[in-house]
């Protein structure tokens, strides 16, 4: 593994797993494409950007895949239409990065005999009841409840088939919900974080009752990094840090952290078909690839993560107006 293509590597967990990779061996070569939607942005590269080959271009054009693919060894399929709110207004998008560019990766990587690992999300398993002893692993039912977890089963799905029909060389894993640098404004712990800085409350959906399983983006990308070097080909890993919070604890203890009454937050509209809970059993990545998080305690993180927001002002300002405009316009 030297020449690393990375879909979607402009964007939050892509742009992170670059230099996670870079930091493990500066020898890599690492190749981004990335269609610099919104939440893709040359600017989330930074001093990264002299590092790597920079390409602007979209998983679903076929040709430019093919070329791509066939310079590097290995895929890191980052990419994808991921925010839900948006595939609820207009679900096409997800459908035409999330299905028509993983097949369009998969038939590069099969006809170019490549090595490929696919980034999903425990959101295609549903969701579960709160008081649910159980936690998603590896053998659970898939059941999304919104075009985003769909799309994203689907293109599980095709991972799953082209590997056992064609002999593609993949893995796949499913992730609890990252926070960390670099995460678009429009997400739920940078969005509370860069509102508490601009001096606006912070915004809860519904109640608040909501349960992630949350994990560091670095905690993610060192499992991904040591899936790609010791997984088995066909095999999917769940990865979790053991950080179910709901949504109201979390936000009080962004406020707690940052010096404010933890009561300072305004209540909004709930989302349509909000899932209640999602929760990570990894411990198939733990047993089989001797793998554990960096940051057991998720207060730690939520302070580094805090600090880096209250840091880089520069790169989230120019996204924040236009996000905040969104939401006002939703109710949220």
């Amino acid at each position: 593994m030297k020449n690393i293509l990375v879909t979607g590597g402009a964007g939050f967990i892509g742009s992170n797993f670059a230099r996670t990779m870079l930091d493990k061996n500066p020898r890599y070569k690492i190749t981004i494409i990335d269609h610099l939607g919104y939440a893709g942005d040359e600017s989330t590269l930074g001093r990264l950007k002299r590092k790597i080959n920079f390409v602007k271009g979209d998983i679903a054009d076929l040709e430019l895949i093919d070329i791509l693919v066939g310079q590097n060894d290995t895929v890191v399929h980052f990419a994808a239409e991921s925010h839900n709110d948006n595939s609820l207004k207009d679900p096409w998008p997800f459908v035409q990065s999330n299905i028509i560019g993983t097949y369009s990766i998969l038939e590069a990587v099969r006809k170019h005999n490549k090595r490929l690992h696919h980034i999903s999300t425990d959101e295609v398993f549903g969701d579960l009841e709160l008081n649910d002893p159980r936690r998603f692993n590896e053998a659970t039912p898939y059941n999304p409840s919104s075009p985003y977890s769909a799309t994203k089963a689907g293109s599980d799905h095709l991972v799953r088939a082209w590997v056992r029909s064609f002999g593609v060389k993949a893995t796949i894993s499913n992730c609890s919900n990252n926070y960390g640098p670099y995460q678009h404004v429009e997400k739920f712990i940078p969005r509370q974080i860069t509102n508490i800085i601009s001096g606006i409350k912070p915004k809860l959906y519904g109640t608040g009752e909501q349960v992630r399983d949350w994990i560091h983006v670095d905690d993610h990308n060192s499992a991904v990094a040591l899936i790609l070097e010791k997984g088995k080909i066909g095999e999917t890993y769940l990865i979790g840090a053991d950080g179910e919070r709901n949504n109201k604890d979390v936000i009080e203890l962004i406020l707690s952290i940052m010096g404010k009454n933890k009561n300072e937050y305004e209540h909004v509209k709930d989302r349509a078909g909000h899932d209640m809970r999602y929760a990570i059993n990894s411990s198939k990545l733990q047993k089989e690839l001797d793998w554990q998080p960096k940051f057991n305690n998720f207060e730690d993180g939520l302070k580094q993560t805090i600090e880096w927001y209250s840091n880089n002002q520069d790169w989230w300002q120019p996204q924040k107006a236009e996000t905040e405009k969104k939401y006002k316009k939703a109710g949220q």
